[in-house]
């Protein structure tokens, strides 16, 4: 966290608060659980995992990701009390990930699988927050499953939002979007006041003023309250810890609870890392984080989460790329979006209260619209098949079900494809006559494993009797030992036909038979 940073964090703060903030109450509703359980982890995930985590950008809170898990585990566990302590245990479990170095399977997710996620988490945010933006709020904000749990799905909401539409919040968000791309001008670039205030900022303000203003003189335009963002109010600090909802530890010898958290430790560690490949792909400075640490980070804040009543926390894709966008530089800016959770219950509730969901619907989808933009697409299709095929099968995936899915089959694809590629070029092979002797001169590849026998089955077939043959192992990095034992047969049987074998730089293995 560096001091010249100070101004351009403390910006991207506030944007990601005043993101996170709707997003954090619509989750604990759609999780069914209580409000103040979203505020807390949104206060743990920002503070506390992002003071542990190596990552720069990463921001941390409550996870759409988990939503059918949290139902169907509070239900399973007889109480949310009870579902706390399996996350709280979910948090050790993923120090003890972070210990014995699991975070390295972050580094093996294929570029084209994350550039797929990324670009599905931008679609679902636009087609998400279109009904937010018109006024009509039946799916709770943060909902990313295209099976909702109003019975709708993701598209069929379009059908209905049109009988619920509230002139004042597609006026506002008319506007907020107006605005939005207004300060991506030059003329706002290059004006020293305007470039150094957050545009998300601004249409918060000008979208409270407007909806004031419909307040006193066009009432029918005003928005309704159930379309404004709604946040729990404390008095006191007293009040605040007296609200906190703590595990039931007499649960500890129920073993569902342990199985519980074992899911949840393995769906939220795996998110995380995949977040945290994601959002250093958006790194301007291209930073990496250490996935290791960022486990640790991650369980110490489920398990402070789980102990003080909040939901399990993840890296979340959203608030992270808000943070990219807005600026972000270190790990300050999400601390501050924490703290700022913390001030506003005290301080400003009511004042927060005044916002439209419809403005911050339009800084969504601008968010989701960098996300997505239809450059990548045309980007990846260039880089061939074996790169867009993984990519697009994670984007519909990702839209018609939910992300653990998306990206499974996106990296099934691009195994597939790598497989094919391993089996296609094991080795290079030149033939040359010489001195009237057929000469075969066969260059093995890099990384040779058990899927190319096949490819060495069919060359040792084609080699002619009374030739010579060279295999040159010098380039490989790796011979499978199916390969090498191979290779000495195919040495020893060709006796049998006259061929005369050298090997360099490849070690031969015993064969072993029976009589």
């Amino acid at each position: 966290m560096k001091p010249k940073f100070l101004f351009s964090d403390a910006k991207a703060g506030l944007v990601v608060f005043l993101i996170a903030l709707p997003l954090c109450l619509g989750i604990a509703l759609a999780q069914n659980a209580p409000l103040f359980s979203g505020i807390i982890s949104g206060i743990v995930g920002g503070i506390v995992v992002s003071a542990i985590s190596g990552s720069k950008l990463s921001v941390s809170g409550p996870a759409a990701g988990l939503t059918s898990i949290v139902l169907t585990s509070v239900s399973q566990l007889g109480s949310f009390e009870a579902f706390l302590l399996a996350v709280a245990i979910a948090g050790l479990f993923q120090i003890i990930l972070g210990v014995i170095k699991a975070g390295t399977i972050g580094y093996y997710f294929p570029n084209s699988v994350i550039k797929g996620m990324l670009s599905a988490i931008g679609i679902i945010l636009i087609v998400k927050q279109i009904p937010h933006l018109v006024g009509y709020d039946k799916d709770p904000e943060g909902d990313e499953t295209f099976f909702q749990g109003d019975g709708e799905n993701s598209f069929s909401e379009f059908n209905h939002m049109m009988d619920y539409v509230s002139m004042g919040s597609i006026i506002i968000a008319v506007v907020s979007i107006a605005i939005l791309l207004f300060w991506k001008t030059k003329f706002v670039k290059q004006n020293k006041f305007m470039s150094q205030m957050p545009s998300a900022l601004v249409v918060v303000i000008v979208a409270i003023l407007i909806d004031l203003i419909f307040n006193r003189a066009i009432p029918q335009f005003e928005v309704k309250e159930e379309h404004l963002v709604k946040l729990p109010e404390f008095g006191s600090l007293h009040h605040f810890f007296t609200s906190l909802t703590h595990p039931d530890f007499s649960a500890w010898n129920n073993p569902k609870v342990y199985e519980v958290a074992a899911i949840i430790a393995a769906v939220a560690s795996l998110e995380s890392l995949l977040s945290i490949e994601a959002i250093d792909k958006l790194d301007p400075d291209n930073n990496i984080t250490p996935t290791n640490r960022e486990l640790i980070a991650q369980g110490t804040g489920n398990l402070i989460s789980g102990l003080i009543g909040g939901l399990p926390i993840t890296s979340v894709i959203v608030r992270s790329s808000a943070n990219v966008s807005a600026g972000g530089k270190t790990q300050l800016s999400s601390i501050i979006h924490g703290v700022l959770f913390l001030i506003a219950i005290f301080l400003l509730p009511g004042l927060l209260q005044l916002i439209p969901l419809s403005a911050l619907a339009a800084i969504l989808i601008l968010t989701g619209y960098n996300l997505a933009k239809p450059s990548l697409y045309k980007n990846m299709y260039k880089q061939g098949l074996d790169q867009f095929l993984p990519f697009i099968l994670t984007i519909l995936v990702m839209l018609f079900t939910d992300l653990l899915r998306g990206v499974s089959i996106g990296i099934v694809i691009a195994i597939i494809f790598i497989l094919k590629q391993n089996y296609k070029s094991p080795f290079r092979v030149i033939k040359d006559t010489i001195d009237g002797k057929l000469h075969y001169f066969i260059k093995l590849s890099q990384n040779i494993t058990f899927i190319n026998k096949g490819k060495f089955i069919e060359l040792f077939k084609s080699i002619q009797p009374n030739s010579v043959v060279f295999i040159d192992g010098g380039r490989a990095a790796f011979i499978d030992k199916d390969i090498l034992e191979m290779i000495s047969a195919f040495k020893q049987s060709s006796l049998l036909h006259n061929i005369e074998v050298n090997l360099e730089d490849i070690q031969e293995v015993e064969i072993l038979t029976n009589h």
